[in-house]
C-alpha cells in the first residue's frame, strides 16, 4: 500500500474504490460459473411499483452496486492523467458506472430470453390429435393409451372416451382432461 500513500487523493480514492471491488467482482464471476450464485443481491428494504415492469433483476442489489463501482473507479483511474478538470472527471466516472449497471441490465435480459419452460402440462395436450396406443374401451369402462408428440418428446398418456370402443391405431381428438390425469378423446 505504500504505493498509494504517494498518490493524490481523488487517484488514491479510486484504487481504495477499485480494489476491493475488483475482487469482489472476480469472486461474484467465479461464483457465477460454478453455480453457486443464487440470486440477484442482497434483500433490501426497499418497496418500488414499477408498473407492471418486468424487471429481470433488482435495481438496488450488490451485484449493482459492484459493477457500478467497478465502472467508476477504473474510469476515474484509467483517465485520471488525461483529464485535469477533477469534477468532469467524476462526472465521467459516475456515467460510465450507470453504463455498466445498463450493460448488465441488457446482458441479463437477453439471457433470460434464452429461458425455456420444458415442463409437461396435461393442458398443452387440449385439441391436438393423437394415436391409439392401447385400445380405449367404450363410455369410460376403462382406460386406453394414446401416443402424442408434445414439445418435441413422445408421451404416452392415459384416455377414456365417451362414445363407442377406439382400436389401436386409431387417430383421436384431445377434447377434456379429467382428474388432472385422465385425457378425454374422441375418434376423429
Amino acid at each position: 500500500m505504500e504505493m498509494l500513500a504517494e498518490l493524490a487523493p481523488l487517484l488514491k480514492t479510486f484504487w481504495y474504490i477499485a480494489l476491493p471491488t475488483s475482487l469482489i467482482f472476480v469472486v461474484q464471476s467465479i461464483m457465477t460459473f460454478v453455480g453457486a450464485d443464487a440470486s440477484d443481491g442482497v434483500d433490501v428494504d426497499f418497496d418500488a411499483d414499477f408498473d407492471g415492469a418486468d424487471a429481470p433483476f433488482q435495481l438496488f442489489s450488490l451485484r449493482n452496486l459492484i459493477n457500478f463501482l467497478l465502472g467508476f473507479s477504473w474510469t476515474g483511474i484509467s483517465l485520471y492523467n488525461s483529464i485535469e478538470n477533477q469534477a468532469l472527471l467524476i462526472t465521467l466516472s459516475i456515467v460510465v458506472g450507470l453504463i455498466f449497471v445498463y450493460l448488465f441490465f441488457i446482458i441479463i435480459k437477453q439471457i433470460r430470453k434464452l429461458a425455456e419452460d420444458n415442463t409437461f402440462k396435461l393442458t398443452s395436450t387440449l385439441n391436438r390429435s393423437a394415436d391409439v396406443y392401447l385400445t380405449i374401451p367404450a363410455a369410460k369402462s376403462g382406460k386406453g393409451k394414446i401416443a402424442i408428440s408434445v414439445g418435441g418428446s413422445q408421451r404416452e398418456l392415459d384416455a377414456v372416451t365417451e362414445n363407442e370402443s377406439i382400436p389401436t391405431g386409431s387417430v383421436v381428438k384431445i377434447t377434456g382432461i379429467i382428474n388432472n390425469d385422465l385425457l378425454l378423446v374422441e375418434l376423429i
